[in-house]
């Protein structure tokens, strides 16, 4: 083919795209409004074109039997949850995609969530911006005492007191790519390491300091447990009441993968019982989280939330642009992709 052209629609690192610049590039969607296009404009922004370039539109099955065209489409993320992979395989479409661009930056994200709601350093920060943990009067000469005492109701340094990691026991559900990396930094902080993933692969469990366990095991045996498991028929719900009872009462639960893993009306029931010591959580069973929802009423103490951030970052696009841009070239040049479904 002389020249290509490309429907574009994906979140991507502009520059790296330069490597694309023989092709006829249509940008759309979200690469220029930050919307997803529905099943009409994509069709009609498909016509003529042979290669789709997307992060967010649904590329349904109607999308793909009216994209006569279409030789290739490419996701630019980490699962193209997004295509129906089976009718793109009907119609002898690959589907390439970018997994482990977000790996680094999402293990990241989790150690930091794992550390600010067992350290108290979301809650810490929280008493100071509300005014509870500073007094209402400027002092009038530095304080050489380096504790801050009480501060009007409250004594931060006994209120927010957390466990040290070193030689604790971090339990690693789900040991892939973020998996693994999570675990890489915890032994960086002494920890051990306990893992349950049925379909890890041997040699990653080779790793020093890494332990295969059972989930029973792995739920009473842990001081902190991490979630990075996909979601599938066995997994969702694996996390229910059941689970969180079998913890220790000074555990922590962190969950950066998906709100389907956790029963959500039990882990509220288990954080109002205390029988764990606190959950941070980036992914819910409804995004976005909503008002009166309990875990943004202020009535769980032990609960940390951020709004699904855990693979926002920079550095996650200009990866998934790279992979996305060589999955492009591999196909154009008639070399087999890397990743595909």
């Amino acid at each position: 083919m002389d020249k290509w052209n490309m429907l574009f629609t994906a979140e991507a690192d502009i520059p790296v795209l330069k490597a694309l610049d023989g092709m006829d590039i249509e940008f759309a969607g979200w690469q220029t409004s930050r919307t997803v296009l529905d099943e009409d404009q994509l069709i009609a922004a498909l016509r003529g074109k042979q290669i789709l370039a997307t992060s967010y539109d649904k590329v349904t099955r109607r999308v793909i039997e009216n994209s006569k065209d279409l030789k290739l489409i490419v996701c630019g993320r980490a699962n193209p949850v997004n295509v129906d992979c089976a009718a793109a395989k009907e119609h002898g479409i690959p589907v390439a995609f970018t997994p482990r661009r977000n790996a680094d930056v999402t293990a990241e994200f989790a150690v930091g969530m794992l550390l600010a709601v067992a350290r108290g350093i979301a809650r810490g920060n929280r008493a100071i911006m509300d005014g509870h943990a500073i007094t209402d009067d400027a002092p009038t000469a530095p304080k050489t005492d380096v504790t801050w005492g009480k501060v009007k109701d409250i004594h931060p340094y006994m209120m927010y007191k957390g466990p040290q990691i070193r030689n604790k026991t971090v339990g690693i559900v789900g040991f892939g790519s973020v998996g693994r990396r999570v675990g890489d930094i915890m032994r960086g902080f002494g920890a051990h390491l306990l893992v349950y993933d049925p379909f890890a692969q041997p040699l990653d469990l080779t790793r020093p300091g890494v332990r295969l366990a059972s989930f029973e095991t792995l739920l009473t045996e842990s001081d902190f447990i991490t979630c990075h498991m996909s979601i599938t028929p066995e997994t969702t719900g694996l996390f229910d009441y059941q689970a969180f009872a079998k913890m220790k009462p000074t555990a922590y639960f962190i969950n950066t993968a998906r709100g389907r893993a956790v029963v959500e009306a039990d882990l509220i029931r288990a954080l109002r019982e205390r029988i764990i010591a606190g959950a941070a959580l980036d992914v819910f069973e409804y995004e976005p989280l909503y008002k009166g929802h309990p875990f943004v009423t202020g009535e769980l103490d032990n609960i940390l939330v951020t709004p699904h951030i855990g693979g926002a970052s920079e550095d996650a696009i200009t990866n998934g642009t790279r992979m996305l841009v060589d999955e492009i070239l591999r196909f154009t040049s008639g070399r087999p992709l890397i990743n595909s479904c």
